[in-house]
């Protein structure tokens, strides 16, 4: 899809914008965030896009707007900081906080004469963000929300929520609280998130752990603004088989979906990109460490319960060793998240902040791949009484090398790889996935 920005804001109307509050008394309080929560909170708000499309025999309330209005007062009243704003604690020391102060949810009703077929399979893009996601302003708001109906009778959900407010578990959590009280009302079954981020406190003092460092991993990056993607980076869908998992897995010696699949892609992209043989490639993925640390975390821990490990070597040997070498580095790097090094990587981001509070995300160079995996999570169970969506997607790509792992609308076994990297190396990427699989 290719738009101008003229012919965009035709295409896409906004009839209505209002916040949301919670239905209920909220703790008013300034939300103490994790050091990891705070350095993710750097990158700005996280914009994706779910798309559903009446049935057969569409209901007339299809997307009722007041409905939806209320199921999310109602989820806020449990997800109060998702009400709230991101701010500096001007009183104390000068700590990136969420004041929860139940200012609301920005929400925002547009109308589209655009049908999905105009949205070239929702694949990741500038001009998905802008027609379908909402622009935070100010960008203190933690979340964001966008429903677009389509010309077609589908509709378009688009989200925006501070990464320094949740990750990706979290994030499924509330949208699963949200989309059940929208469809079951006051008989929705919720599991109250657990606020408590002091779980992931620094150490005092903070200790790095030596043998830590050659696992945790801060993207290296240049100077741009978040999310800023180049007009080069392109977006593809690959869907691998289950009988082509299993293959993988075989040749990875035994290791996990994950571990398989990203040791291919860490490969044909080495070789797509034609990097240096000499340079040293890196892969950087975020770990769940709620059940790493020690004690465990609550399941329904509600904020970043993440940290970014990575494997590394030189671009030769990646793309030239056997898969399961490849896969090998990953596995070690993965099986290494045990609570010390989980608490050496908050430690290392609490040191970092004190050191650097202007640091800030931008793109990565090509040696490195960051891989993110939703394999798992209940990503298409979003279901607000209408059905469950067709498509869930990021609405735009990371800069630089990003790939996103998921179980895909269909289910079955399959795995949905999404990619997204300069325009010049996807070609012989896309040849060099095939030709391996």
């Amino acid at each position: 899809m290719s738009m101008t920005s003229k012919s965009m804001d035709s295409k896409v109307q906004v009839v209505e914008s209002s916040f949301v509050v919670p239905s209920e008394a909220t703790p008013k309080k300034g939300l103490w965030l994790s050091p990891v929560d705070i350095w993710l909170s750097k990158r700005g708000h996280t914009p994706t896009v779910y798309l559903y499309r009446p049935g057969d025999a569409a209901a007339a309330d299809f997307f009722d707007v007041v409905r939806l209005k209320e199921a999310l007062a109602k989820a806020l009243v449990a997800f109060y900081p998702l009400a709230g704003r991101l701010v500096v604690d001007d009183d104390g020391p000068q700590r990136t906080e969420i004041r929860c102060n139940g200012e609301g949810a920005l929400f925002v009703v547009a109308r589209s004469d655009l049908t999905v077929d105009d949205f070239n399979d929702f694949k990741p893009s500038p001009e998905l963000r802008r027609l379908l996601v909402p622009c935070v302003e100010p960008s203190s708001i933690v979340m964001a929300i966008q429903v677009t109906f389509l010309k077609c009778g589908g509709v378009a959900l688009g989200a925006a929520l501070q990464h320094g407010a949740v990750d990706a578990m979290s994030a499924s959590h509330f949208f699963q609280t949200w989309s059940a009280f929208s469809r079951d009302g006051d008989g929705a079954a919720v599991e109250l998130p657990c606020h408590d981020r002091t779980l992931l406190r620094a150490r005092s003092p903070p200790v790095v752990h030596p043998d830590a460092l050659s696992v945790i991993c801060c993207p290296k990056l240049t100077v741009s603004e978040p999310w800023d993607s180049s007009p080069t980076i392109v977006a593809k869908f690959f869907t691998v088989s289950e009988d082509q998992i299993a293959s993988l897995k075989r040749l990875s010696g035994g290791a996990s979906t994950f571990c398989a699949l990203s040791a291919l892609v860490w490969q044909c992209a080495c070789v797509a990109r034609r990097l240096p043989p000499d340079a040293e490639a890196r892969v950087i993925f975020p770990v769940n460490v709620r059940r790493r640390v020690r004690p465990p975390l609550p399941d329904t821990y509600f904020g970043n319960g993440i940290v970014i490990l990575g494997a590394r070597g030189a671009a030769r040997d990646i793309a030239s060793e056997a898969l399961a070498s490849v896969a090998g580095r990953i596995r070690d790097a993965v099986g290494r998240a045990d609570d010390e090094l989980v608490r050496s990587a908050i430690d290392y981001h609490e040191l970092a902040e004190r050191d650097s509070r202007r640091w800030r995300w931008g793109v990565m160079p090509e040696t490195e791949l960051r891989v993110t995996s939703w394999l798992g999570m209940p990503v298409y169970d979003v279901d607000f009484g209408w059905g469950k969506p067709r498509v869930m997607s990021p609405a735009v790509c990371a800069p630089g090398g990003c790939v996103l792992m998921d179980d895909g609308p269909g289910g079955g076994g399959a795995v949905r790889v999404l990619v997204g990297m300069g325009a010049a190396a996807m070609e012989e990427f896309e040849r060099l996935l095939y030709a391996k699989l």
